[in-house]
């Protein structure tokens, strides 16, 4: 005949918990083992300072100006649209790869540095920038 006892009997667990850190402890352990086990063999050598290079070419770059009544200017003689369209199209048989930077006068308008830029699409070049002036820190607006 089997008495119960008035205190409950528990049965034995396996706590898993801190079997799972142990693990993670000995396997952070193996890899940091492991890479201070690998060997870097390379030479010493005195390399030589880099010097400012010289580009041997130098693209050729269009600047086009605006000013402020809407004139363009290339190269510093004012242009007419058509005079600037065929100018493009020239530069751009001899170089298809042509780059064009575009500028204007802070008093120029909107509108008229737009049409510059349509036609040099219409022109058929791809790269054209704006140029830019930062503003001089000196100078309050």
């Amino acid at each position: 005949m089997k008495i119960g006892s008035p205190v409950p009997h528990k049965k034995a667990r396996i706590e898993i918990i801190p079997l799972i850190d142990i693990m993670f402890f000995l396997l952070a352990s193996f890899m940091m083992v492991s890479l201070t086990m690998i060997k870097m063999q390379s030479i010493k050598m005195d390399l030589p300072t880099a010097t400012q290079a010289k580009r041997d070419f130098k693209p050729e770059i269009i600047n086009l100006a605006v000013d402020k009544i809407g004139d363009v200017w290339i190269e510093k003689q004012r242009k007419t649209m058509p005079e600037v369209f065929s100018y493009l199209t020239n530069k751009l048989n001899a170089n298809t790869n042509l780059p064009v930077y575009i500028s204007g006068d802070k008093d120029a308008t909107h509108g008229s540095v737009i049409s510059v830029l349509d036609l040099v699409r219409r022109a058929g070049i791809q790269r054209v920038s704006f140029a830019i002036n930062s503003p001089d820190p000196k100078k309050k607006p």
